[in-house]
């Protein structure tokens, strides 16, 4: 009987090569290997990169911002991955997230929101295009109830976007039955941590885009560097492909009134693209992200949109006087707002496909 054990081990076994092997027994031995490995693991869980090159090309849903789209370099959030947007408060995360919603569902996907604040507005995701008859909310008791249905979501492998609003917000299970003033250290950093690693495989098998919006802390005692912190320890620093940093610069005023802010986006980490860019758009109180307002600046850079003095104008038409008007023209003229997004997109996408051919293994190998 041991003897049958060890055939059967040697079997399983591959062949170890000496040194300075000749390259046809280096390329037997790799291909015994590999049919080994398929064997034991399945067929795919070994292949050569360049065989299968839609597997490496990021697909990606755009965020509703055109200027945040090209700042990231494919063309929205990456898909099958995880993506973090954090910032001081008021500064436009939850907006963002649901306009990435709003634009899945224009594309027929499906999109859940795990309202962990609680503080959900319908009547205001619905201005900012989302379809709140078709999207899914949950709004968890606790932290591991949260994640544990994100992994659901995720592993049904039916559902295209994930907002989680928001990790400060997650809060575990034992500091919920806890006393108030009772001291539960760095158990939210351990529940991300242990979530995310069982999160992030079926996250790229489902191409499930996940987005956690976070808030901002400031560290104790530091003297040198920024002392702003995001809640949820280290790991999701480390899990996400894609972190966008956002800050409201300056506000929106017609006459005294407020009416917007103009929000500063940048991208602080980008495993998909060149990171560091930054961009700027208006988000506007009673509509969300301004469609309008950012094709006339991105338009203005490109030489699309034309600015003589106070007049806005693109090839013979005159947008108005001042942005504000021109913003306004655009709305009532979708057409011609169709007209100068297309020209930009047109513009700016020969450029990505041949970055996509050239660097096209985009992960961390």
């Amino acid at each position: 009987m041991p003897a049958d054990r060890s055939n059967n081990n040697s079997s399983n076994a591959t062949t170890t090569l000496a040194y300075g092997a000749s390259a046809s027994d280096r390329e037997k031995s790799l291909e015994l290997t590999v049919s080994q490995i398929e064997r034991r693991f399945g067929k795919g869980a070994i292949m050569k990169l360049g065989e299968h090159r839609a597997h490496v090309r990021v697909e990606s849903i755009p965020t509703g911002a055109i200027a945040l789209d090209l700042a990231l370099g494919v063309g929205g959030i990456p898909r099958g991955r995880v993506t973090e947007i954090f910032g001081p408060e008021s500064s436009g995360k939850t907006t963002l997230g649901q306009h990435i919603i709003a634009n899945a569902q224009k594309r027929g996907g499906i999109c859940a929101i795990v309202d962990a604040e609680h503080a959900l507005d319908p009547a205001y995701a619905e201005r900012c295009g989302v379809n709140v008859n078709e999207v899914l909310i949950s709004q968890p008791d606790t932290g591991e109830q949260a994640l544990e249905i994100v992994e659901m979501l995720v592993r049904s492998g039916a559902v295209d976007v994930v907002v989680i609003d928001s990790v400060a917000a997650l809060v575990p299970r034992a500091e919920i039955e806890g006393e108030m003033g009772d001291a539960h250290v760095g158990l939210q950093a351990r529940l991300m941590s242990q979530a995310l690693r069982k999160l992030t495989g079926a996250i790229n098998n489902s191409k499930t885009a996940v987005v956690f919006t976070n808030q901002l802390r400031e560290k104790v005692g530091v003297l040198f560097g920024s002392p702003e912190t995001t809640p949820g320890g280290r790991a999701l620093k480390f899990y996400a492909s894609v972190r966008l940093d956002m800050r409201r610069i300056d506000t929106i005023k017609v006459g005294t009134e407020a009416m917007g802010s103009r929000v500063k986006v940048k991208v602080v980490k980008n495993k998909v693209a060149a990171p560091f860019r930054t961009c700027e758009f208006d988000i506007m109180f009673n509509e969300g992200i301004s469609r309008e307002g950012n094709l006339i600046d991105i338009g203005l850079e490109m030489g699309i949109v034309k600015k003589s003095g106070a007049f806005f104008s693109t090839g013979d038409t005159r947008l108005g006087q001042g942005r504000e008007n021109a913003k306004e023209y655009l709305r009532q003229n979708p057409d011609v707002a169709d007209s100068i997004e297309e020209q930009i997109r047109t513009a700016v996408t020969p450029v990505a496909s041949v970055a996509m051919e050239e660097d096209i293994v985009v992960e961390d190998l």
